[in-house]
Protein backbone atom coordinates (compact mmCIF):
# COMPACT_ATOMS: atom_id res chain seq x y z
CA UNK A 1 0.00 0.00 0.00
CA UNK A 2 1.06 3.43 -0.44
CA UNK A 3 2.09 5.76 2.43
CA UNK A 4 5.79 5.28 2.61
CA UNK A 5 7.35 8.26 3.78
CA UNK A 6 8.98 10.16 0.09
CA UNK A 7 12.13 12.28 -0.31
CA UNK A 8 12.53 15.49 1.94
CA UNK A 9 10.11 14.21 4.28
CA UNK A 10 11.72 15.14 7.93
CA UNK A 11 11.30 11.56 9.99
CA UNK A 12 11.19 12.42 13.59
CA UNK A 13 12.98 9.15 15.39
CA UNK A 14 11.40 8.68 18.40
CA UNK A 15 7.68 7.73 19.31
CA UNK A 16 7.87 10.82 22.12
CA UNK A 17 8.34 13.05 19.10
CA UNK A 18 5.99 11.69 17.05
CA UNK A 19 3.45 12.49 19.48
CA UNK A 20 4.07 15.74 20.30
CA UNK A 21 4.04 16.18 16.91
CA UNK A 22 0.58 14.56 16.19
CA UNK A 23 -0.52 16.29 19.39
CA UNK A 24 -0.16 20.16 17.53
CA UNK A 25 -1.35 19.21 14.07
CA UNK A 26 -4.89 20.37 14.79
CA UNK A 27 -6.42 23.24 16.32
CA UNK A 28 -8.86 20.90 18.36
CA UNK A 29 -8.92 17.96 20.61
CA UNK A 30 -12.06 16.88 19.21
CA UNK A 31 -14.10 17.70 15.82
CA UNK A 32 -16.35 15.03 15.07
CA UNK A 33 -16.11 14.94 11.11
CA UNK A 34 -15.06 12.07 9.03
CA UNK A 35 -14.38 14.52 6.05
CA UNK A 36 -10.69 14.55 6.68
CA UNK A 37 -9.44 11.44 8.03
CA UNK A 38 -11.73 9.56 5.56
CA UNK A 39 -10.03 11.75 2.53
CA UNK A 40 -6.30 10.77 4.31
CA UNK A 41 -7.61 6.73 4.25
CA UNK A 42 -8.58 7.10 0.59
CA UNK A 43 -5.10 8.41 0.42
CA UNK A 44 -3.78 5.26 1.86
CA UNK A 45 -5.02 3.38 -0.82
CA UNK A 46 -7.21 0.45 1.06
CA UNK A 47 -8.00 -2.02 -0.86
CA UNK A 48 -11.39 -2.60 -0.96
CA UNK A 49 -14.88 -0.87 -0.96
CA UNK A 50 -16.22 0.91 2.41
CA UNK A 51 -12.50 2.02 3.34
CA UNK A 52 -12.15 -2.08 3.74
CA UNK A 53 -8.36 -2.87 5.05
CA UNK A 54 -9.02 -6.35 3.27
CA UNK A 55 -9.57 -8.54 6.92
CA UNK A 56 -12.69 -8.93 8.97
CA UNK A 57 -13.65 -6.06 10.96
CA UNK A 58 -15.69 -6.20 14.41
CA UNK A 59 -16.17 -2.35 15.43
CA UNK A 60 -17.44 -2.11 19.43
CA UNK A 61 -18.98 1.03 20.55
CA UNK A 62 -20.91 1.85 23.70
CA UNK A 63 -21.10 3.89 27.02
CA UNK A 64 -18.99 1.27 29.10
CA UNK A 65 -17.79 -2.06 28.40
CA UNK A 66 -15.63 -1.57 24.75
CA UNK A 67 -12.40 -2.06 26.16
CA UNK A 68 -13.26 -5.37 28.45
CA UNK A 69 -15.17 -6.53 24.99
CA UNK A 70 -12.70 -5.74 22.83
CA UNK A 71 -10.09 -7.66 24.77
CA UNK A 72 -12.69 -10.98 25.39
CA UNK A 73 -12.80 -10.60 21.22
CA UNK A 74 -8.89 -10.30 20.54
CA UNK A 75 -8.47 -13.32 23.22
CA UNK A 76 -11.11 -15.91 22.21
CA UNK A 77 -9.83 -15.23 18.36
CA UNK A 78 -6.18 -15.10 19.42
CA UNK A 79 -7.15 -18.52 21.19
CA UNK A 80 -8.86 -19.60 17.69
CA UNK A 81 -5.19 -19.05 16.01
CA UNK A 82 -5.75 -15.79 14.16
CA UNK A 83 -3.16 -13.01 14.36
CA UNK A 84 -5.21 -10.64 15.54
CA UNK A 85 -5.24 -6.65 15.42
CA UNK A 86 -6.70 -4.57 18.26
CA UNK A 87 -7.06 -1.05 18.43
CA UNK A 88 -8.11 0.62 22.39
CA UNK A 89 -8.10 4.20 23.49
CA UNK A 90 -7.31 5.91 25.47
CA UNK A 91 -3.65 4.02 27.33
CA UNK A 92 -3.08 4.06 30.74
CA UNK A 93 0.73 4.05 31.08
CA UNK A 94 2.13 4.02 27.43
CA UNK A 95 1.07 4.67 23.76
CA UNK A 96 2.03 1.47 22.56
CA UNK A 97 -1.05 -0.12 24.68
CA UNK A 98 -3.15 1.28 21.78
CA UNK A 99 -2.03 -0.82 19.11
CA UNK A 100 -1.52 -4.26 19.53
CA UNK A 101 -0.95 -7.23 17.15
CA UNK A 102 -0.63 -10.92 18.09
CA UNK A 103 -1.59 -9.40 21.93
CA UNK A 104 1.39 -7.80 22.03
CA UNK A 105 1.91 -3.72 22.25
CA UNK A 106 2.68 -2.87 18.81
CA UNK A 107 7.36 -1.56 19.46
CA UNK A 108 7.98 2.35 19.55
CA UNK A 109 9.72 1.68 15.87
CA UNK A 110 6.63 0.10 14.09
CA UNK A 111 4.39 2.98 15.25
CA UNK A 112 7.10 5.37 14.40
CA UNK A 113 6.91 3.55 10.91
CA UNK A 114 2.71 3.62 10.61
CA UNK A 115 2.65 7.55 11.71
CA UNK A 116 5.39 7.85 9.02
CA UNK A 117 2.96 6.70 6.75
CA UNK A 118 0.22 8.54 7.47
CA UNK A 119 2.23 12.00 7.29
CA UNK A 120 2.96 11.30 3.76
CA UNK A 121 -0.36 10.18 2.81
CA UNK A 122 -1.94 13.35 4.37
CA UNK A 123 -0.86 16.08 2.41
CA UNK A 124 -2.22 19.14 3.69
CA UNK A 125 -4.86 17.31 5.68
CA UNK A 126 -5.32 18.48 9.57
CA UNK A 127 -5.62 15.24 11.25
CA UNK A 128 -6.62 15.51 15.10
CA UNK A 129 -4.64 13.19 17.54
CA UNK A 130 -7.27 10.51 17.97
CA UNK A 131 -7.64 10.36 13.87
CA UNK A 132 -4.18 10.45 13.13
CA UNK A 133 -3.52 7.67 15.47
CA UNK A 134 -6.56 5.48 14.13
CA UNK A 135 -5.12 5.56 10.63
CA UNK A 136 -1.34 4.77 12.25
CA UNK A 137 -3.45 1.50 13.64
CA UNK A 138 -5.18 0.77 10.32
CA UNK A 139 -1.72 1.01 8.79
CA UNK A 140 0.02 -1.09 10.62
CA UNK A 141 -2.77 -3.61 10.66
CA UNK A 142 -2.19 -4.13 7.09
CA UNK A 143 1.68 -3.74 6.96
CA UNK A 144 1.62 -6.86 9.57
CA UNK A 145 -1.06 -8.86 7.65
CA UNK A 146 -3.61 -9.27 10.14
CA UNK A 147 -6.81 -11.91 9.93
CA UNK A 148 -8.68 -9.61 11.89
CA UNK A 149 -8.93 -6.56 13.67
CA UNK A 150 -11.09 -5.82 16.54
CA UNK A 151 -11.62 -1.91 16.92
CA UNK A 152 -12.70 0.22 19.75
CA UNK A 153 -14.54 3.42 19.07
CA UNK A 154 -13.37 6.38 20.61
CA UNK A 155 -16.20 8.65 21.00
CA UNK A 156 -19.71 8.02 20.00
CA UNK A 157 -19.57 5.96 17.18
CA UNK A 158 -21.39 7.71 13.42
CA UNK A 159 -19.05 10.29 13.40
CA UNK A 160 -15.31 8.60 14.84
CA UNK A 161 -12.66 8.07 13.55
CA UNK A 162 -12.74 4.36 13.73
CA UNK A 163 -16.06 4.57 11.44
CA UNK A 164 -14.49 5.29 7.65
CA UNK A 165 -14.47 1.51 7.65
CA UNK A 166 -17.14 -0.59 7.31
CA UNK A 167 -17.41 -3.47 9.90
CA UNK A 168 -18.27 -6.66 9.20
CA UNK A 169 -20.23 -6.98 13.06
CA UNK A 170 -21.10 -4.23 15.32
CA UNK A 171 -20.85 -4.07 19.00
CA UNK A 172 -22.74 -1.77 20.90
CA UNK A 173 -22.34 -2.41 24.74
CA UNK A 174 -23.90 -0.04 26.88
CA UNK A 175 -25.80 3.60 26.32
CA UNK A 176 -25.50 5.95 29.04
CA UNK A 177 -25.35 9.83 29.84
CA UNK A 178 -21.31 10.57 28.90
CA UNK A 179 -19.56 12.84 26.46
CA UNK A 180 -22.96 15.06 26.15
CA UNK A 181 -21.30 17.72 24.44
CA UNK A 182 -20.67 15.89 21.86
CA UNK A 183 -23.71 13.61 21.97
CA UNK A 184 -26.71 14.60 22.93
CA UNK A 185 -28.15 15.32 26.45
CA UNK A 186 -30.50 11.83 26.51
CA UNK A 187 -29.73 8.00 26.19
CA UNK A 188 -32.43 8.35 22.68
CA UNK A 189 -29.63 10.58 21.13
CA UNK A 190 -27.04 9.10 22.48
CA UNK A 191 -28.18 5.45 21.30
CA UNK A 192 -28.48 6.79 17.56
CA UNK A 193 -24.46 8.13 17.32
CA UNK A 194 -23.81 5.13 18.74
CA UNK A 195 -25.76 3.19 16.09
CA UNK A 196 -23.67 4.80 13.95
CA UNK A 197 -21.32 1.98 13.21
CA UNK A 198 -24.30 -0.13 11.93
CA UNK A 199 -24.08 -1.35 8.47
CA UNK A 200 -26.80 -2.56 5.77
CA UNK A 201 -27.14 -6.40 5.66
CA UNK A 202 -24.30 -6.93 8.53
CA UNK A 203 -25.26 -7.93 12.50
CA UNK A 204 -25.39 -4.82 14.53
CA UNK A 205 -25.32 -6.19 18.35
CA UNK A 206 -26.60 -3.98 21.38
CA UNK A 207 -25.33 -5.80 24.53
CA UNK A 208 -27.99 -2.81 26.58
CA UNK A 209 -31.46 -4.60 27.28
CA UNK A 210 -32.86 -1.12 27.83
CA UNK A 211 -31.69 0.01 23.30
CA UNK A 212 -33.25 3.51 22.72
CA UNK A 213 -35.76 3.69 20.56
CA UNK A 214 -33.59 5.74 18.01
CA UNK A 215 -30.73 3.15 18.19
CA UNK A 216 -33.32 0.38 17.02
CA UNK A 217 -34.95 2.23 14.26
CA UNK A 218 -32.02 3.52 12.93
CA UNK A 219 -30.73 -0.34 12.31
CA UNK A 220 -34.18 -1.09 10.77
CA UNK A 221 -33.95 2.16 8.03
CA UNK A 222 -30.87 1.20 7.09
CA UNK A 223 -30.93 -2.73 6.96
CA UNK A 224 -28.88 -3.37 9.45
CA UNK A 225 -29.55 -7.04 11.67
CA UNK A 226 -30.20 -6.20 15.30
CA UNK A 227 -29.76 -8.71 17.32
CA UNK A 228 -30.46 -7.69 21.01
CA UNK A 229 -29.66 -9.05 24.53
CA UNK A 230 -32.51 -10.63 26.15
CA UNK A 231 -34.59 -10.49 22.84
CA UNK A 232 -32.05 -12.06 20.06
CA UNK A 233 -29.65 -13.88 22.78
CA UNK A 234 -29.25 -14.23 26.82
CA UNK A 235 -27.09 -15.18 29.30
CA UNK A 236 -27.61 -17.18 32.66
CA UNK A 237 -25.46 -18.04 35.81
CA UNK A 238 -24.93 -21.44 37.10
CA UNK A 239 -23.68 -22.82 40.23
CA UNK A 240 -20.35 -23.40 40.03
CA UNK A 241 -19.01 -20.49 39.11
CA UNK A 242 -19.99 -21.25 35.56
CA UNK A 243 -22.82 -19.33 33.10
CA UNK A 244 -24.65 -20.06 30.10
CA UNK A 245 -24.84 -18.49 26.92
CA UNK A 246 -28.76 -18.90 24.39
CA UNK A 247 -28.80 -17.87 21.20
CA UNK A 248 -32.37 -17.32 19.43
CA UNK A 249 -33.56 -18.29 16.08
CA UNK A 250 -35.73 -15.52 14.96
CA UNK A 251 -39.68 -15.05 15.53
CA UNK A 252 -42.09 -16.35 12.94
CA UNK A 253 -45.17 -14.33 11.94
CA UNK A 254 -47.10 -17.24 13.41
CA UNK A 255 -45.10 -17.64 16.57
CA UNK A 256 -47.38 -17.31 20.15
CA UNK A 257 -46.24 -14.28 21.97
CA UNK A 258 -43.31 -15.14 24.08
CA UNK A 259 -42.28 -18.05 22.38
CA UNK A 260 -38.39 -18.59 22.12
CA UNK A 261 -37.14 -21.50 20.06
CA UNK A 262 -33.07 -21.92 21.24
CA UNK A 263 -31.02 -22.29 18.07
CA UNK A 264 -27.79 -22.44 19.88
CA UNK A 265 -26.88 -22.94 22.83
CA UNK A 266 -23.29 -22.91 25.20
CA UNK A 267 -23.47 -24.12 28.81
CA UNK A 268 -20.70 -24.44 31.53
CA UNK A 269 -18.80 -21.55 30.30
CA UNK A 270 -16.19 -20.33 32.58
CA UNK A 271 -16.50 -16.63 34.05
CA UNK A 272 -14.11 -14.45 32.27
CA UNK A 273 -10.87 -13.22 34.00
CA UNK A 274 -11.89 -10.43 33.61
CA UNK A 275 -13.46 -9.23 37.13
CA UNK A 276 -16.94 -7.21 37.53
CA UNK A 277 -20.34 -8.32 37.58
CA UNK A 278 -21.40 -6.91 34.49
CA UNK A 279 -18.69 -9.10 32.47
CA UNK A 280 -21.49 -11.61 30.99
CA UNK A 281 -23.01 -9.25 29.52
CA UNK A 282 -19.90 -7.88 27.70
CA UNK A 283 -18.65 -11.97 26.71
CA UNK A 284 -22.45 -12.86 25.59
CA UNK A 285 -22.25 -9.85 23.49
CA UNK A 286 -18.63 -11.19 21.70
CA UNK A 287 -20.44 -14.33 21.29
CA UNK A 288 -22.67 -13.32 19.52
CA UNK A 289 -20.68 -11.53 17.26
CA UNK A 290 -18.03 -14.16 17.01
CA UNK A 291 -21.22 -16.17 15.52
CA UNK A 292 -22.59 -14.01 12.93
CA UNK A 293 -18.55 -14.09 11.60
CA UNK A 294 -17.78 -17.89 11.92
CA UNK A 295 -18.37 -18.58 8.30
CA UNK A 296 -14.90 -16.62 7.64
CA UNK A 297 -13.46 -16.76 11.22
CA UNK A 298 -14.75 -20.05 12.51
CA UNK A 299 -13.79 -20.51 16.39
CA UNK A 300 -14.11 -23.66 18.29
CA UNK A 301 -16.28 -23.84 21.91
CA UNK A 302 -12.47 -24.59 23.43
CA UNK A 303 -11.20 -21.38 22.37
CA UNK A 304 -14.14 -19.73 23.56
CA UNK A 305 -13.48 -20.90 26.81
CA UNK A 306 -9.81 -20.42 27.16
CA UNK A 307 -9.69 -16.64 25.63
CA UNK A 308 -12.50 -15.82 27.95
CA UNK A 309 -9.83 -17.09 31.06
CA UNK A 310 -7.29 -15.45 29.50
CA UNK A 311 -8.44 -12.02 28.48
CA UNK A 312 -7.32 -8.58 30.62
CA UNK A 313 -7.70 -5.33 30.55
CA UNK A 314 -5.60 -3.03 32.70
CA UNK A 315 -8.01 -0.49 34.91
CA UNK A 316 -11.45 -2.38 34.16
CA UNK A 317 -12.48 -3.53 38.12
CA UNK A 318 -8.71 -4.68 38.17
CA UNK A 319 -7.71 -6.62 41.38
CA UNK A 320 -4.23 -6.72 42.49
CA UNK A 321 -2.97 -9.18 44.63
CA UNK A 322 -1.78 -8.87 48.02
CA UNK A 323 -3.36 -7.29 51.09
CA UNK A 324 -5.17 -5.14 51.48
CA UNK A 325 -7.77 -5.53 48.83
CA UNK A 326 -6.76 -2.88 46.36
CA UNK A 327 -9.23 -2.21 43.22
CA UNK A 328 -8.23 -0.31 40.38
CA UNK A 329 -11.45 0.88 38.21
CA UNK A 330 -11.74 3.63 35.35
CA UNK A 331 -15.26 4.18 36.12
CA UNK A 332 -15.87 8.01 34.73
CA UNK A 333 -19.48 8.33 34.89
CA UNK A 334 -22.52 7.83 36.59
CA UNK A 335 -23.52 4.20 34.91
CA UNK A 336 -19.54 2.86 35.42
CA UNK A 337 -20.12 3.81 38.41
CA UNK A 338 -23.11 1.87 39.41
CA UNK A 339 -21.25 -1.42 37.45
CA UNK A 340 -18.81 -0.41 39.64
CA UNK A 341 -21.39 -0.33 42.85
CA UNK A 342 -22.27 -3.62 42.06
CA UNK A 343 -18.93 -4.82 41.65
CA UNK A 344 -18.36 -4.03 45.27
CA UNK A 345 -21.19 -5.15 46.19
CA UNK A 346 -19.59 -9.22 45.27
CA UNK A 347 -16.36 -8.78 46.25
CA UNK A 348 -15.78 -10.45 49.00
CA UNK A 349 -14.36 -8.85 52.47
CA UNK A 350 -15.41 -7.62 56.05
CA UNK A 351 -13.18 -4.39 56.43
CA UNK A 352 -13.52 -0.96 55.63
CA UNK A 353 -13.31 0.39 51.90
CA UNK A 354 -10.83 3.05 51.15
CA UNK A 355 -11.26 5.79 47.79
CA UNK A 356 -8.59 7.09 46.37
CA UNK A 357 -10.98 9.13 44.31
CA UNK A 358 -10.52 11.95 41.38
CA UNK A 359 -11.86 12.73 38.29
CA UNK A 360 -11.99 15.44 35.41
CA UNK A 361 -13.82 18.94 35.92
CA UNK A 362 -16.02 18.08 33.12
CA UNK A 363 -17.87 14.85 34.38
CA UNK A 364 -20.41 14.43 36.71
CA UNK A 365 -18.76 14.05 39.53
CA UNK A 366 -21.89 14.01 41.76
CA UNK A 367 -23.63 11.53 40.22
CA UNK A 368 -20.66 8.89 40.07
CA UNK A 369 -20.00 9.38 43.89
CA UNK A 370 -23.70 8.88 44.35
CA UNK A 371 -23.55 5.79 42.11
CA UNK A 372 -21.17 4.09 44.71
CA UNK A 373 -20.65 6.50 47.95
CA UNK A 374 -22.59 3.47 49.99
CA UNK A 375 -19.73 1.11 49.52
CA UNK A 376 -17.35 3.89 50.46
CA UNK A 377 -16.10 4.16 54.41
CA UNK A 378 -13.58 7.26 53.36
CA UNK A 379 -12.27 8.66 50.84
CA UNK A 380 -8.77 10.43 50.17
CA UNK A 381 -9.36 12.81 47.38
CA UNK A 382 -7.05 14.53 45.12
CA UNK A 383 -6.99 16.85 42.02
CA UNK A 384 -5.15 14.54 38.58
CA UNK A 385 -1.87 15.64 36.63
CA UNK A 386 -4.57 16.65 34.20
CA UNK A 387 -5.79 19.95 32.05
CA UNK A 388 -9.28 19.12 32.95
CA UNK A 389 -8.62 17.95 36.30
CA UNK A 390 -11.06 19.08 39.13
CA UNK A 391 -9.62 21.00 41.60
CA UNK A 392 -9.95 20.02 45.34
CA UNK A 393 -13.03 22.52 45.84
CA UNK A 394 -14.81 20.88 43.31
CA UNK A 395 -14.70 17.75 44.05
CA UNK A 396 -15.06 18.63 48.20
CA UNK A 397 -18.47 20.00 46.48
CA UNK A 398 -19.93 17.17 44.83
CA UNK A 399 -19.25 14.88 48.23
CA UNK A 400 -21.09 17.39 49.61
CA UNK A 401 -24.10 17.47 47.59
CA UNK A 402 -23.91 13.54 47.55
CA UNK A 403 -23.90 13.45 50.87
CA UNK A 404 -20.94 11.75 51.09
CA UNK A 405 -18.32 13.93 52.62
CA UNK A 406 -17.07 12.45 55.87
CA UNK A 407 -14.68 11.65 56.90
CA UNK A 408 -12.71 12.98 53.55
CA UNK A 409 -8.85 14.08 53.40
CA UNK A 410 -7.98 16.37 51.22
CA UNK A 411 -4.49 15.55 49.03
CA UNK A 412 -1.72 17.81 47.41
CA UNK A 413 -1.88 14.43 44.72
CA UNK A 414 -2.69 11.51 43.90
CA UNK A 415 0.46 9.65 44.70
CA UNK A 416 -0.25 11.49 48.20
CA UNK A 417 -4.10 9.98 48.45
CA UNK A 418 -2.76 6.43 47.56
CA UNK A 419 0.06 6.35 50.52
CA UNK A 420 -2.43 8.27 53.22
CA UNK A 421 -5.05 5.66 51.88
CA UNK A 422 -2.28 2.60 52.05
CA UNK A 423 -1.26 4.44 55.70
CA UNK A 424 -5.38 3.70 56.66
CA UNK A 425 -5.57 0.48 55.65
CA UNK A 426 -5.28 -2.75 57.22
CA UNK A 427 -5.15 -6.26 55.81
CA UNK A 428 -8.94 -6.70 56.10
CA UNK A 429 -9.32 -3.44 54.69
CA UNK A 430 -10.12 -2.34 50.53
CA UNK A 431 -8.73 0.62 48.84
CA UNK A 432 -10.74 1.35 45.59
CA UNK A 433 -8.91 3.70 43.18
CA UNK A 434 -11.37 4.77 40.51
CA UNK A 435 -12.80 8.27 38.78
CA UNK A 436 -11.06 8.54 35.81
CA UNK A 437 -7.99 6.83 33.45
CA UNK A 438 -5.72 9.58 34.90
CA UNK A 439 -6.26 8.68 38.65
CA UNK A 440 -5.95 4.91 37.64
CA UNK A 441 -2.73 5.67 35.38
CA UNK A 442 -1.30 7.98 38.33
CA UNK A 443 -1.08 4.95 40.74
CA UNK A 444 -0.29 2.09 38.61
CA UNK A 445 2.71 4.65 37.50
CA UNK A 446 3.72 5.13 40.76
CA UNK A 447 7.17 2.47 42.03
CA UNK A 448 6.01 -0.70 42.62
CA UNK A 449 2.65 -0.41 41.34
CA UNK A 450 2.57 -1.00 36.96
CA UNK A 451 1.89 -4.51 36.38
Amino acid sequence: MSGVPGPGLAVRRSLDDWLDYISNQHPVTIELTLDRVAEAWRRMNPPGPGGSPGFPVITVGGTNGKGSTCAMLEAILDRAGYRVGCYTSPHLLRYNERVRIARHDAPDDHLCRAFEAVEAARGEIGLTYFEFGTLAALWLMIDSRVDVAVLEVGLGGRLDAVNIVDADVSVVTSIGLDHMEYLGDTREKIGFEKAGIFRAGRAAVCADADAPAPLVAHAASIGARLLRAGIDYDFTEQDGGQWRYRRFAPTAADDAPGTRTVQRARYGLPFPALRGAYQLSNASAAITALDEIADRLPVSAEAVRTGLLAAEVAGRFQVLPGRPTVVLDVAHNPHAAAVLDASLARLQGTGRTFAVFSMLADKDIEGVVRAVKDRIDEWFIAPVDAVRAADLATLRTALTRAAALDPTTECASIAEAWQRAKEHAGESDRIIVFGSFYTVAEVLALPGMAR
